[in-house]
């Protein structure tokens, strides 16, 4: 059964979509996590269920991110329906750690893609489903400059801001 509410953070009102899971911590795996706006984000479908206290254990992982007391989410995430390649993109993701950034030809040279694969390893970013937790705002380009993100620059820009990544916001 696919679960969903929404959570108030300094991003905007977050979208969490989720499934039932006997394994998963609450019984909640995270499926989706989406921002107001976002290129490609998720929106409630016909047929899910509002279910604001199965996200309580994410929803105070996110609180505690946000406030600054969390570096390393321990969430568990619904099998993700990318392709081969965009499953290592987001593997590649996921190692990038707190408070540090990397470029798009890190990532690619990381995942064992050809250096041209740039393009399609932003592409790959662009469709991960889990903003914030899955890392995709550290990613930046190679000039340093913050490049693309699906929720939108200022968002990036702030999430980098949370961890000390980003100078302009320490």
């Amino acid at each position: 059964m696919t679960l969903y509410t929404t959570l108030d953070s300094p991003l905007g009102e977050l979208l969490l979509v989720g499934e039932e899971s006997a394994t998963a911590p609450g019984g909640t795996a995270l499926a989706s996590l989406s921002v107001p706006g976002q290129k490609g984000g998720a929106t409630v479908q016909d047929g899910w269920t509002y279910a604001p206290t199965a996200f309580a254990g994410i929803a105070h992982q996110l609180r505690a991110y946000f406030d600054g007391e969390l570096t390393r989410f321990a969430l568990a995430y619904a099998p993700s329906r990318g392709t081969d390649f965009q499953q290592r993109v987001w593997q590649a993701l996921e190692a990038i750690p707190y408070g540090s950034t990397t470029t798009y030809g890190k990532i690619a040279a990381d995942i064992g893609a050809a250096r041209g694969a740039v393009r399609a390893i932003g592409t790959a970013i662009g469709a991960n489903p889990l903003l914030v937790v899955r890392p995709c705002h550290r990613v930046i380009a190679a000039n340093g400059s913050l490049s693309g993100y699906a929720g939108g620059p200022a968002r990036k820009q702030q999430l980098l801001g949370i961890e000390g990544a980003w100078p302009e916001l320490r």
